[in-house]
C-alpha cells in the first residue's frame, strides 16, 4: 500500500520524468545499429566463421557478390568494371578479361574458365569487398554499384540480399506497429468498459516500448527480427498488465469513494498479480538466451527487458495517466460486450469427460505434426523474401543462366605442394554438382609454372598463409544435395590439406542447421523447466505445474501441427521462438484460472462449484488477453512481405487462440479429474473444504 500511495502522490513528477525520458529513448532507438545478417549470429569457434576472419585479414576480402551483365558489349563491360573498382570498399573485381589481360593469352585459358564467366549474351563479374557481409560499408557499396549500373545488371549474393532486406524491413516496420495498434484498440474498445481507456493503455505501453527500444543502444546492435517484432510483442504480452490494473481500480472504486486512495490500493493489489504473471513471460524470453545461435539471445534480452519495463510502467506511468484523465474516463464508460459466462462455464464443467477424451485423442497426433513441422523448416534466407526483389531475381538468373546455386570459398595452405594442389582441384571438379573450380591452379592449369604469372593476379588469390579457390555449385544453399556436396568437398580437402577451410553461405547455413537443431531441444527443456519451477513456487504445488504446462504444451503442439496440416513452410527460427514465447506468454491464462480455483476450494466450496466459478470469472480476462495478442500479431502476419517476421506473427496469433481454447476447455476438466491429487500435493489447499462436488 505504501508504494501505491507514493505513486499516487508523485503522479505529476512521474509523468514529467517519463516524458523527459522519451527524448533520449528516441535518440537511442535511432542510433542503435540493426544487424540484418543471420549468419553473424553463429558461434565464433566454428571453422566457417574463422575462415571468414582469415579471408578478411589475409586477403582484405569480406563480402562477395556476382554481378550479371545482360546483353552488354565487352567495351561497355570494361567501362562498367572501371566504375565498380572505384566504389569505396570494393577490393577486387574479377572476370575472364582480367585473367587474360594480366596473365596469359586467351587461347591458353581452360575452356571451363571462359564458360564460367559467359553464358550466351550474359557475362558474370565476381566482386570482393574489403568489408564484412553485413557491414554498413558493404551495404553502401552495394547501393552505389546498383546506382552506377542499369537494368542490364543484376547483383547477387548475401550482401545484396541483406541490402534488399534492410530496405524492405525499414519500410514495413512502422506499418507493423500501426497495424498492431489499430487492431488492439478495436479489440479493447469493444471488450473493455470505456472508449478512452485503450488510448490510455497505448500511451503507457508506448512509453515503455520507447524506453526499451532506446535502451538497446547499450547492447551495441540488435537484429532486424528483434527490431521488427519487439514493439509488437511488447504491446501484445504487456497489455494484460494494464487490463489487470484497470479492473482492480474499477473494483476498488466500488468500495472506496476517494479515487486516489482507490488507485493506491489498486496499485498494491496489481503489483503482486502482475509480477506473478510477468515472471513466466520473462522466463520464456530468457530461455532464448541459451541458444548457441545468438539471435535467440538478442531477441530474448530485448523482450525480457521490455516485459520488465512494461510491468514498471503499468504500476507507475499508467496509474498517473488514468488519474489525470479520470473524469473523461467516467463519462465515456459503457457496458462491455462480453456477457455473463457462468451458464457457459456450467455447461463446460458438466461435459468435462468429453474434453479429457479429446485431450487423450489429440495429443499424440498433435505431437507428431509438431515434430514434422520442426523437420520441414527452411534455412535459405532468400525464401523469406518476395520473388520480385532485386537480389532474388539476380540469384534466379545466376541459377538458371549460369547454373550456379551457391559459391563455396576454399582457403588452402599457400605452402601446399603444387602436385597435391592440382590433384585436389581435379578431384574437386569431379564432385557431384560442382559447376567449376576457380583458383590459380584451375586458371593456369598444370602446364604453366606459377613464376610466369604476374604478381597482380597472384595477390588476388594468394596470401602468405592462404590460397583462395572459388567452387561454384549447381545446388542452392540449405538443400540435401548441397549438404552431401559439402561433406564430399571437406573429405577431399582434408585429405590433401589438414588446415584447409571451406567457407561461404552454404557452409555457414549447414553449421546453422546443426546448431539450431540442438538449440531447439535445449531451449524447449530450459523454458519448460524454468516455468515449471516458477509455477511450483507460485502455486506451492507439485502437480499443478505438470497440469498447467501439459495444457499449454498441447496448445503449442496443435499450433505447430496446424502449420504442417495447412502446408505452411516455416523459417527455421519460428518453431524455436514460438515454443518458448507461447508457453511463457499464455501460461498466464492457466495461472489466472488456477489461482481462482485454489481460492474457491480454500473457502470450502466443492470442486464443481470451485471450477465453475474459476472458469466463469477467468473467461473474460483470458478472452480479452488472447484476442489482444491475436489482434496485435495477426495483422502484421497478413501484411508482412518478410516471411521470417510474418510466420512468427502468424504462429503467435494462432497460438494465442489455441491456448485460450485449451485453457478454457481442457484445464477445468483436469481440475475435475485431479482434484484429490491436487489437494494432497498443494500446500494450504482446501483448508476445511469439501473434497467432492
Amino acid at each position: 500500500m505504501r508504494f501505491g500511495k507514493a505513486v499516487v502522490k508523485s503522479r505529476v513528477i512521474i509523468l514529467i520524468v517519463a516524458l523527459a525520458l522519451l527524448v533520449p529513448s528516441v535518440l537511442g532507438m535511432i542510433f542503435t545499429r540493426v544487424n540484418y545478417d543471420m549468419l553473424s549470429y553463429l558461434p565464433d569457434d566454428l571453422d566457417t566463421v574463422k575462415g571468414q576472419e582469415y579471408l578478411l585479414k589475409d586477403f582484405g576480402k569480406g563480402a562477395f557478390s556476382f554481378i550479371i551483365v545482360d546483353g552488354m558489349e565487352e567495351k561497355d563491360i570494361v567501362e562498367l568494371e572501371k566504375k565498380i573498382k572505384k566504389v569505396d570498399h570494393v577490393d577486387t573485381v574479377l572476370w575472364y578479361a582480367d585473367v587474360a589481360d594480366v596473365s596469359l593469352p586467351m587461347e591458353l585459358l581452360p575452356d571451363d574458365v571462359k564458360n564460367a564467366f559467359n553464358a550466351g549474351d550474359e557475362t558474370m563479374i565476381a566482386v570482393f569487398f574489403d568489408s564484412s557481409t553485413s557491414s554498413d560499408a558493404t551495404m553502401d557499396a552495394i547501393a552505389e554499384i546498383r546506382d552506377i549500373t542499369n537494368k542490364q545488371c543484376f547483383v547477387s549474393g548475401m550482401s545484396a540480399m541483406i541490402c534488399d532486406l534492410r530496405l524492405l524491413a525499414e519500410r514495413e516496420e512502422i506499418i507493423y506497429v500501426a497495424i498492431a495498434v489499430v487492431l488492439a484498440v478495436i479489440v479493447m474498445m469493444l471488450f473493455m468498459d470505456s472508449y478512452i481507456i485503450p488510448f490510455i493503455f497505448l500511451a503507457s505501453i508506448g512509453m515503455s516500448i520507447l524506453f526499451n527500444m532506446g535502451s538497446n543502444y547499450f547492447l551495441g546492435e540488435i537484429s532486424y527480427i528483434t527490431k521488427a517484432l519487439a514493439a509488437v510483442l511488447q504491446l501484445a504480452v504487456t497489455m494484460d498488465y494494464s487490463i489487470f490494473l484497470w479492473h482492480s481500480y474499477e473494483e476498488e472504486k466500488r468500495h472506496i469513494s476517494d479515487h486516489k486512495e482507490a488507485m493506491a490500493k489498486a496499485i498494491s493489489e496489481t503489483i503482486l498479480s502482475v509480477f506473478g504473471s510477468s515472471i513466466t513471460t520473462v522466463a520464456g524470453f530468457i530461455a532464448l538466451c541459451f541458444m548457441t545461435f545468438t539471435l535467440g539471445r538478442d531477441l530474448g534480452i530485448v523482450m525480457a527487458k521490455g516485459v520488465l519495463l512494461g510491468v514498471f510502467g503499468c504500476v507507475t506511468v499508467l496509474p498517473s495517466i488514468i488519474l489525470f484523465f479520470d473524469k473523461p474516463l467516467e463519462k465515456t464508460a459503457h457496458r462491455p460486450l462480453i456477457p455473463d459466462t457462468r451458464k457457459f462455464a456450467k455447461g463446460i464443467v458438466k461435459i468435462f469427460p468429453l474434453f479429457l477424451i479429446i485431450f487423450a485423442l489429440v495429443i499424440v497426433p498433435a505431437f507428431m505434426g509438431y515434430q514434422k513441422t520442426n523437420s520441414e523448416v527452411y534455412y535459405n534466407f532468400s525464401e523469406s523474401l518476395p520473388d520480385d526483389m532485386a537480389n532474388v531475381i539476380a540469384n534466379t538468373k545466376l541459377q538458371d543462366d549460369f547454373g550456379v546455386g551457391t559459391t563455396h570459398m576454399l582457403l588452402s595452405d599457400s605452402k601446399l605442394d603444387a602436385k597435391k594442389g592440382y590433384k585436389m582441384v581435379d578431384e574437386l571438379k569431379k564432385v557431384k554438382g560442382v559447376k567449376y573450380v576457380l583458383g590459380l591452379k584451375s586458371l593456369i592449369g598444370s602446364t604453366v609454372p606459377e613464376e610466369m604469372i604476374p604478381k597482380e593476379l597472384i595477390s588476388k588469390l594468394k596470401s602468405d598463409n592462404w590460397e583462395l579457390i572459388l567452387i561454384n555449385s549447381e545446388y542452392k544453399p540449405a538443400t540435401d544435395n548441397v549438404e552431401e556436396q559439402i561433406k564430399s568437398i571437406n573429405t577431399i580437402i582434408k585429405k590433401y590439406d589438414s588446415k584447409a577451410l571451406l567457407i561461404g553461405e552454404a557452409s555457414c547455413i549447414q553449421d546453422m542447421i546443426d546448431i539450431t537443431d540442438i538449440d531447439f531441444k535445449v531451449v524447449n527443456i530450459i523454458s519448460i523447466f524454468a516455468i515449471f519451477i516458477i509455477i511450483l513456487i507460485v502455486e506451492k504445488s507439485i502437480t499443478l505445474p505438470v497440469i498447467l504446462v501439459a495444457v499449454i504444451e498441447l496448445a503449442i503442439f496443435i499450433n505447430l501441427a496446424l502449420s504442417h496440416v495447412l502446408g505452411a513452410h516455416l523459417p527455421f527460427i519460428a518453431p524455436i521462438c514460438i515454443s518458448t514465447i507461447q508457453l511463457g506468454a499464455t501460461v498466464d491464462y492457466a495461472i489466472l484460472m488456477t489461482t481462482r480455483y485454489k481460492k474457491e476450494r480454500s473457502l470450502g466450496n466443492d470442486k464443481r462449484t470451485s471450477v465453475i466459478t474459476a472458469l466463469s470469472t477467468s473467461i473474460p480476462s483470458i478472452f480479452v488477453s488472447a484476442l489482444g495478442l491475436f489482434a496485435a500479431t495477426f495483422g502484421v502476419a497478413v501484411y508482412s512481405d518478410v516471411d521470417m517476421i510474418g510466420s512468427l506473427c502468424m504462429l503467435l496469433a494462432r497460438g494465442a487462440i489455441v491456448s485460450m481454447f485449451c485453457v478454457i476447455l481442457v484445464l477445468p476438466a483436469m481440475f475435475m479429474l485431479f482434484d484429490k491429487v491436487i489437494a494432497k500435493t498443494t500446500l494450504g489447499f482446501n483448508k476445511g473444504g469439501k473434497q467432492n462436488g
